[in-house]
């Protein structure tokens, strides 16, 4: 893939997601190197939906470690099992939060993220990392973004956890 992203004009959510997968495994599929894949990943989503803040944590010792991101400053590390992104780490499963004043013990590394999906890779039995991705409105993600968000972790698993 050229290092350059194709979008569909005046489209729909799902539509947008459909053109990215593709783009996305053409991005990652003959680059060796986790970070530059999670890095132009990050980007890509950013670009395309212009998410508040789109990034990666990744599982190391016990804890979630910040990796590559596009938006403003963010935590640097979170305990497995808290807040958003170590629930869903821990849980293994996407969790999905309408409103992030409402998810009992949610980090506010912004207080301009309004709502939150969290993706884990989950490889053999352990996690490896997690997508996070924030909007600064209230109830921007549904279930188009979750299977969707699914199918672009589940590229990074194919590429780099197989």
């Amino acid at each position: 893939m050229a290092e350059e992203l194709s979008l569909p004009a005046n489209a729909d959510k799902a539509s947008i997601y459909r053109s990215l997968l593709p783009q996305v495994r053409s991005l990652i599929e003959d680059e060796p190197d986790l970070t530059a894949n999670l890095a132009n990943i990050a980007a890509v989503l950013k670009e395309a939906f212009g998410f508040f803040w789109v990034g990666f944590y990744l599982a190391k010792e016990g804890e979630l470690v910040l990796g590559p991101f596009q938006g403003p400053l963010a935590c640097t590390r979170i305990k497995w099992g808290k807040g958003v992104c170590g629930t869903a780490a821990q849980e293994q499963k996407t969790i999905l939060v309408p409103d992030v004043d409402q998810f009992p013990g949610h980090i506010a590394c912004s207080s301009a993220s309004r709502s939150e999906i969290v993706v884990p890779l989950v490889a053999g039995d352990s996690t490896q990392l997690v997508l996070d991705v924030d909007s600064d409105l209230l109830n921007d993600f549904d279930d188009t973004d979750a299977q969707n968000l699914e199918s672009i972790v589940a590229l990074i698993r194919e590429c780099h956890f197989s």
